[in-house]
């Protein structure tokens, strides 16, 4: 594999700043999980690998061969402040997203939609819950979602590169397509009457459609309506609400109840 030609002068301040400037299509993947999963993806098209000594021993030799070996303090200055790199940091492309037609019909499986989730620490939890219990690819807003790098990448462990994504004009109109195609499509909303574990029971199934919005609004209204049904996590009084990423976990928990992949006896 052959990297992008690049600026090599890494002691000088350009080339930093330079380093630092991320268009829509390319940017930074921190951390040793993160970094080793995104260098196993071939469908992304790496720039630059930036390692520590030590970290250079868990790289394979052909990307020994390609990375520039680093002070720890080198690459934290490539990397936006805060970032936790363990040694590791690479600037790459953006993993391609799948088509809708991909995944649309009920036998391709679980598909999770974010309506307008932003935090990309949230976004990561949620993909790590779909590696976990067996989703085949979640569905995002194209213009109102994270893009597949850094914090994002961080928080998924990994399964960033495992899960695909789907990238839609109008989630609204993606589960009136989804329904049309035979899925039924959940809606999480504290204002629902049914709960959660009752909705998936009656409605278990690899065409299963489970949809999330943000935190704070919710499901936009528009959303809600084209929902099959809208069901809620019921909770004690000591709590008003969970974060997305949890409320993820646990409806995909439920969901997993029914898949044998996940557990035999649901067969």
């Amino acid at each position: 594999m052959a990297f992008q030609r690049r600026n090599t002068d890494k002691k000088g301040s350009a080339a930093r700043n330079a380093a630092r400037r991320d268009g829509p299509d390319q940017g930074w993947i921190w951390g040793r999980h993160a970094v080793l999963a995104a260098l196993a993806n071939p469908k992304r098209k790496h720039i630059s690998l930036h390692v520590t000594r030590n970290a250079a021993t868990e790289l394979d030799d052909t990307f020994q061969k390609l990375a520039d070996i680093e002070l720890p303090g080198q690459i934290t200055a490539r990397l936006p402040e805060g970032a936790v790199h363990q040694g590791f940091a690479l600037k790459t492309g953006a993993p391609p997203a799948e088509s809708l037609n991909a995944v649309l019909e009920p036998t391709h499986g679980l598909l999770v939609v974010l309506d307008q989730i932003t935090d990309p620490h949230n976004v990561g939890a949620i993909l790590r819950s779909c590696a976990a219990f067996g989703v085949r690819a979640v569905v995002v807003q194209d213009r109102k979602s994270p893009p597949f790098f850094g914090a994002l990448c961080k928080t998924a462990v990994g399964t960033a590169e495992t899960i695909p994504h789907v990238k839609v004009t109008n989630i609204a109109d993606t589960l009136i397509a989804l329904q049309e195609a035979g899925r039924y499509v959940i809606g999480l909303a504290g204002e629902a009457e049914v709960g959660l574990a009752d909705e998936v029971a009656a409605n278990a199934g690899p065409g299963l459609v489970l949809v999330l919005g943000a935190e704070g609004d919710g499901l936009r209204p528009r959303v809600a309506e084209h929902c099959s049904a809208l069901a809620r996590i019921p909770m004690g009084p000591k709590a008003e609400s969970l974060n997305v990423s949890n409320a993820a976990a646990i409806a995909l928990y439920e969901a997993s109840r029914f898949d044998p992949r996940i557990n035999p006896k649901a067969e």
